[in-house]
């Protein structure tokens, strides 16, 4: 690794550049260690979470989800009854969301915490110097934290439309009648289950075999089966040929099984994944190195090829979270400001992630696919939410609770959790993972009556009568025999 010549002196100890997740939390960082920081953000601090993906697309979801509540109005006692609204209205209410959120990120707040924060477009000039607009800064250490962006892959005739991504469909002031999604991941799911819940008719076309296809196969069907019962149309196994315009007419063309199949659209979602912004702001000319998925390559320090410029956040992988984007600005802080003294490796022994569907899919650890995958011995225990009272009260009753385990013991290796509020439930399982606490212990552990969190008790209770030790049953038994003479 190389840096290039040193400086005697530098505007600041840290410069972080991009201010999403994981460069707000790199400033926060180093801001509380009492280091001298700048944040260079070329639009509204907060990142793609804030402004244009978690939050609004879960403010989204929620008012949808209202919608199909008023739908399912007679499975709670009420009659039937049509719903009204205006979904100029509704859109609004997501950007008030947006809006209320917004002074958590802003520029006010991290003046306030001691971070100079300046808007403009970062260039990388020198290994240790960044221009913005004609100011030239200097940094002894460099955190790039730039981000991602909706990937579009160049199918054949898309210039002919105003297709949208999750970053540009908040500027629809119209709901499409007819909505042609591309994508069957994390995004596309949201997104598809959304609209469709509020009246438009979607078609979601997926070219694997499944949608949220790193999912377990039962997670993926039960899914389909809740949008399919909601009036989505689900097209797996097509590929995009292309886009065609005849007159006012707009047509996605899709090929499967060597047969053409044309969908009609009103508004076009592309939503096939994310792309690391890695150009345009002087990581080539500098010479700090990609690596092969196009993010940028950094070791486990989450340095990259110059010691003193990290990397965290999408820009950096290998995953895609916001979550994940602040745990690794707080390893690239922390190294970046005391790796003279002492360097951490960034933990990912465990990863969480949710897909904000309803039901709601969240994972940590391994699920199923992947350990046979990586031919991980395990064992599988699962129970179902229509077991547990509370799911019932709430006709919240689909899904399941699947934890994975090492043959033998009750270590948790992975978890699974398919159902309402499956991303809050979780955290018991994220929590005991992280601290080596097994299924015996959350067993042991009381959890309130009626909750939906008791679900995580059964499935260790179902995983403890499976592993009952039968011979020692067999004594007790022939005990009690006794006892009773």
């Amino acid at each position: 690794m190389g840096s290039g010549v040193k400086s005697k002196k530098y505007d600041y100890n840290i410069a972080v550049i991009g201010g999403g997740s994981a460069g707000l939390m790199a400033a926060y960082i180093a801001a509380a260690v009492k280091a001298k920081v700048v944040l260079i953000e070329k639009r509204a601090l907060g990142g793609d979470c804030l402004n244009r993906g978690c939050v609004p697309s879960k403010a989204l979801l929620r008012c949808a989800k209202m919608a199909a509540y008023a739908n399912r109005a007679q499975e709670f006692g009420f009659k039937k009854t049509a719903l009204e609204f205006d979904f100029c209205d509704v859109l609004k209410r997501v950007k008030e969301v947006v809006d209320e959120i917004a002074p958590h990120d802003s520029v006010a707040r991290y003046v306030e915490l001691g971070v100079d924060c300046v808007r403009g477009n970062a260039r990388l000039v020198g290994p240790h110097t960044i221009a913005v607009d004609g100011r030239t800064i200097t940094a002894r250490n460099i955190v790039i934290a730039t981000g991602a962006r909706p990937f579009v892959p160049p199918f054949s005739g898309l210039e002919q439309v105003d297709y949208l991504t999750s970053e540009t469909i908040w500027s629809l002031r119209e709901q499409p009648k007819r909505l042609a999604v591309v994508g069957g991941g994390a995004i596309g799911c949201e997104l598809t289950q959304a609209f469709a819940r509020l009246g438009s008719e979607v078609t979601q076309v997926e070219m694997g075999a499944r949608i949220l296809g790193r999912d377990d196969p039962e997670v993926s069907e039960l899914i389909q089966r809740k949008f399919e019962n909601e009036g989505v149309r689900i097209l797996t196994h097509h590929g995009i040929k292309e886009i065609r315009r005849d007159g006012q007419r707009k047509i996605l063309v899709c090929v499967c099984k060597d047969e053409l199949v044309e969908i009609e659209f009103d508004a076009l979602l592309i939503a096939v994944g994310r792309k690391a912004n890695v150009s345009g702001f002087g990581l080539e000319e500098l010479g700090v190195k990609l690596a092969p998925q196009g993010t940028i390559a950094v070791d486990d320090f989450l340095r990259t090829n110059f010691p003193h410029i990290y990397c965290a956040g999408d820009v950096a992988g290998p995953f895609q979270f916001s979550h994940t984007a602040a745990h690794q600005a707080w390893y690239a802080a922390v190294n970046a400001l005391f790796g003279g003294f002492k360097s951490f490796r960034v933990d990912y022994s465990v990863v969480p992630w949710a897909t904000y569907t309803d039901p709601e899919v969240a994972q940590v650890g391994l699920n199923e696919s992947a350990a046979k995958r990586q031919k991980i011995p395990c064992e599988a225990v699962r129970y179902d939410f229509k077991d547990i009272d509370r799911a019932v009260i709430d006709r919240e009753s689909q899904g399941f609770v699947k934890v994975l385990t090492k043959p033998g013991t009750d270590k948790i290796l992975g978890v699974t959790i398919v159902g309402s509020h499956a991303s809050d439930l979780i955290a018991e399982y994220i929590l005991a993972m992280k601290h080596g606490i097994g299924l015996n212990k959350i067993l042991g552990t009381m959890h309130i009556y009626p909750t939906l969190a008791e679900v995580n008790k059964a499935t260790a209770e179902e995983w403890k009568r499976l592993h009952a030790p039968q011979k020692l049953l067999r004594w007790v038994a022939r005990f009690h025999d006794w006892r009773r003479g």
